[in-house]
């Protein structure tokens, strides 16, 4: 005589718990009260990433060099930068292809020829507010370009897609 093997209990998967937290669609009769139904509650905490705060390197008189362009040490993403410089979650897609051509998002990239420099390649570099290799002081600068040239930074984005250029 053989066992009967007891089910093994269903497996919670993804799916099977979103099924079971699924909301209901009630449909109230005229004279009938619908009652509240009871759900299970669950919390869920993200642990952030701790981020380095900007810091830019220090141009220190006392080694006698000459005293060049301050470039960026400091950490970051470029979300963060964005974020940092007020810019519209709407226009960062706009952003992102502006800089990701003129810089590839890189703080301290100078253009050999013209001496652009930072993430929207400000000429000249003494432009920006601040520290030109400073990527929210550059951001910063560039949506007052961006806003003021064209209007949004939509308004860039269109003109350098047909321009290769901005």
């Amino acid at each position: 005589m053989t066992r009967p093997v007891a089910a093994a209990a269903p497996a919670n998967t993804a799916y099977s718990l979103a099924a079971r937290d699924a909301q209901n669609i009630t449909v109230s009769v005229q004279g009938v009260t619908p009652q509240a139904q009871a759900r299970d509650v669950f919390e869920v905490y993200v642990k952030p990433k701790p981020v380095p705060p900007p810091v830019v390197a220090s141009s220190d008189s006392s080694s006698g060099g000459s005293s060049g362009p301050l470039f960026y040490t400091g950490g970051g993403a470029p979300a963060q930068w964005m974020a940092a410089a007020g810019i519209a979650p709407g226009d960062w897609g706009y952003v992102d292809y502006i800089v990701s051509r003129e810089s590839g998002w890189n703080p301290n990239a100078t253009n050999r020829s013209s001496g652009a420099c930072g993430l929207v390649q400000a000429l000249p570099c003494s432009k920006v507010p601040g520290n030109g290799y400073d990527p929210v002081d550059n951001l910063r600068w560039g949506t007052g370009y961006a806003v003021g040239r064209y209007g949004s930074w939509a308004g860039a984005q269109a003109f350098w897609a047909s321009h290769n250029w901005w």
